[in-house]
């Protein structure tokens, strides 16, 4: 039964009657919410695109224990991605975000609140771990009950501190060495929560575990130095250094890459080992947590999601990035247990995002979302991985600019984006995936992706699927409309439209 209260989130006291009457319903799930950071697909050992030579035994028997989706979304960048992951809403409609002091970023949270407090307005306690980006409101005793957050602020040191150095702030305070390498200290503290919780009241709870692993510089745990020493060399992507002739000009001769004396990717091999070297250390804190809730009986009645902020490219389509549309880029890992609720060993084909993952929070907590949220209803899927979503897939990566601001900037014609990668908005229907960069004179981009599952041929070109890319231009652009996306209609004409 949904509970139907709708409270402003910045309303936290004065609210005893319904605290009591929340905290004995049990049937509510903890969600044990794990968010790593910039990690693909390929580095979990569970997943059919991973490296042979990749091992991550506890995240695989998660997957083993719950479901595992072939294709998440959470989103193309890092601070964009927590921004939709605390609202609920597509970044073009996230409302009054400033980050032109990024990495900082500013927001008012009673113009645009996030759901966690309302979380703890309807009975939940809720924690936050680890790495923030979204400023230096940090949202503690609003948003969070505990909370130990690098908020990336203070000395400039700080900015670039993911594995060691790292200043954090205990439940909103200031700034005081986290010590240690972050990855383990992270998954320590988590722990510490966990057990910590079944020693307390029976309310049930929410953790956001916010790793600042797998990102760069990519720094390996010390017990970890050796490994992969005798794997294999790394698979070169085929269009590492393109041409690529059928995709939009600013993609056609893209690479981040230089070539070594033998013309391959200089160091790819070395990079993407020292990057899964990282993975370990994740995988670790995987097992760490999972024999924590068990320790305490709570394994059953957590809800476990673990996934990334999105993917990362090593060499694919000429990248060393996340930022493009292309899953191997974006593509992050998705498993998702809950026993007794979601079916166990299966995998799920239909394609979903960071945006539906809060929705589905918020269907199994049984609270009604405070504001309008863009996510679709996973629920059918996790009791059915065969079943399908009503609503096609939709994801907009509108760079560094937010809301109102973008439209704004879409409206005086003004593409924003990281150079030379713009702005875009992405579709997937069936097996087809639709890319429109928000520019001037580019070209869409169209896959088939059963034949081409690498988006190396692109078909807007080709006038055999006309019908096909008209089609799916109504429909992305339908799609955002309902998505509160008014600066779809100032976008200018795809070149060949």
């Amino acid at each position: 039964m949904r509970i139907h209260f709708y409270i402003h989130p910045l309303v936290l006291v004065g609210l005893p009657l319904l605290a009591c009457a929340l905290m004995a319903d049990s049937s509510r799930p903890n969600i044990l919410y794990i968010f790593t950071d910039d990690q693909s697909r390929r580095s979990v050992s569970a997943y059919e695109e991973a490296h042979d030579w990749v091992n991550t035994p506890h995240i695989d028997a998660l997957a083993a224990s719950g479901m595992r989706f072939r294709t998440c979304y959470t989103g193309a960048s890092c601070q964009m991605s927590r921004s939709m992951m605390m609202t609920g809403r597509f970044q073009h409609a996230i409302k009054s975000f400033d980050t032109s002091r990024y990495p900082k970023c500013d927001y008012d949270p009673e113009i645009q609140p996030f759901w966690p407090a309302n979380f703890r307005v309807n009975g939940y306690k809720t924690a936050c771990i680890g790495k923030w980006h979204l400023g230096e409101d940090v949202g503690h005793g609003r948003d969070w009950d505990y909370s130990v957050i690098w908020d990336r602020a203070g000395p400039k040191e700080n900015g670039s501190a993911y594995f060691y150095g790292t200043l954090v702030r205990y439940n909103g305070g200031e700034r005081v060495p986290l010590n240690g390498y972050s990855t383990d200290r992270y998954t320590e503290l988590a722990v510490d929560y966990i057990r910590n919780q079944s020693q307390e009241d029976a309310k049930p709870w929410f953790l956001w575990l916010c790793y600042g692993g797998v990102h760069g510089p990519y720094t390996e745990a010390d017990r970890h130095k050796g490994l992969y020493a005798d794997a294999l060399e790394t698979e070169i992507p085929e269009d590492v250094f393109g041409p690529r002739p059928t995709k939009p000009k600013h993609l056609v001769d893209y690479t981040r890459w230089k070539r070594d004396d033998d013309g391959k990717p200089a160091k790819l091999d070395a990079q993407v080992k020292k990057y899964n070297r990282a993975v370990a250390s994740l995988d670790d804190g995987v097992g760490a947590l999972i024999q924590a809730l068990k320790d305490t009986g709570q394994l059953e009645n957590t809800l476990i999601v673990y996934t990334s902020d999105q993917g990362f490219a090593w060499g694919q389509h000429g990248s060393r990035e996340k930022w493009m549309a292309y899953d191997a880029n974006i593509a992050a890992p998705l498993i998702v247990s809950l026993p007794g609720t979601v079916v166990s060993g299966q995998v799920c084909e239909e394609p979903v995002n960071g945006l539906d993952i809060v929705q589905t929070f918020h269907e199994l907590a049984g609270i009604e979302p405070v504001m309008k949220m863009h996510g679709r209803d996973m629920t059918p899927l996790l009791k059915n991985p065969s079943s399908k979503l009503t609503e096609p897939l939709l994801l907009t990566h509108t760079a560094r600019v937010y809301g109102e601001t973008f439209l704004e900037h879409i409206k005086n014609g003004e593409w924003v984006g990281q150079e030379p990668k713009p702005a875009w908005l992405m579709l997937r229907d069936g097996k087809f995936k639709y890319i429109r960069h928000m520019q001037e004179d580019t070209i869409e981009e169209l896959y088939d992706l059963e034949a081409d599952p690498k988006e190396l041929t692109n078909l807007s070109v080709n006038p055999e699927y006309n019908s096909i890319l008209r089609s799916l231009r109504r429909k992305a652009a339908d799609e955002v409309r309902k998505k509160d996306g008014e600066f779809v209609d100032y976008l200018p004409k795809p070149r060949g439209a």
